[in-house]
């Protein structure tokens, strides 16, 4: 998986989008990368109108969906989506199939995209309300609506001086969103993974396997069980569990997943 997949989960989860995993690869395979990513749903061993139908079935049952693909395999599903994004260093069928394009392969783009269009929707809402406001205002006031009472009437000048303000201000609203791309930082979710380690004997042997084991790039943290013949590790991106198994076992000692 990219680094920044189980991020980018997290994240959607946190606004509350569910995450379904779709994948060609094998049931076995999939379910390791579950256990990294975190995903709601996972389906494996899908063909390419296999992931189209459960686009299609989705939107039947009143979900609004966005998929998320670089590959050949993802463009049926791209099109079907109410909302296509590919990443950008995917081939060239999924990048024409897709409604929006991520710049580079960091799949938390996807988040900053989502947090942009509802910022962008928010701010189009902003700026109605407020001219619609300025307008209902300003137009009897033009239309000369105090004059039987006070006298007063808007001088054409006044008035064009005014909508110059009115617009003023709904595109200078409108330049806030310049500042989105700076003002987003992308949260890094520290990764766990538990193994169950075989061989050890001592605390030499714990000391051995908790070197081994921080000695692989991405590992933050490591914590040894020699009681429970288990290591809990936290990387800062996601480790294989492969990556982790193959380090123990060159230390002189059997692992496996948890």
């Amino acid at each position: 998986p990219r680094p920044s997949a189980r991020a980018a989960v997290a994240a959607l989860r946190e606004r509350g989008i569910k995450t379904v995993m779709l994948t060609g690869d094998n049931a076995k395979t999939a379910a390791a990368l579950g256990r990294e990513l975190a995903p709601d749903e996972i389906h494996a061993e899908l063909l390419p109108q296999d992931k189209e139908r459960i686009l299609r079935e989705l939107r039947e049952a009143g979900r609004r969906t966005a998929m998320v693909g670089d590959g050949i395999n993802d463009a049926p599903a791209l099109t079907r989506a109410d909302v296509g994004i590919a990443v950008g260093a995917g081939t060239d069928i999924a990048l024409e199939a897709a409604d929006v394009v991520l710049t580079g392969s960091d799949l938390h783009t996807a988040v900053t995209a989502l947090d942009l269009s509802r910022a962008v929707i928010r701010n189009i809402k902003m700026n109605l309300f407020w001219a619609f406001f300025y307008n209902v205002l300003g137009i009897p006031l033009a239309a000369g609506a105090l004059y039987p009472v006070w006298g007063i009437r808007l001088s054409p000048v006044f008035g064009a001086a005014a909508m110059s303000v009115s617009s003023f201000c709904v595109v200078s609203n409108a330049l806030r969103l310049r500042r989105f791309g700076r003002s987003r930082k992308t949260e890094v979710v520290p990764m766990e993974q538990m193994l169950q380690i075989e061989g050890m004997m001592c605390q030499h042997c714990r000391k051995h396997v908790e070197e081994a084991l921080q000695a692989v790039p991405g590992v933050t943290a490591v914590t040894v069980d020699l009681a429970g013949h288990s290591a809990k590790v936290v990387s800062s991106a996601a480790v294989a569990p492969e990556t982790l198994i193959e380090a123990v076992r060159k230390a002189g000692y059997e692992a496996r997943s948890l």
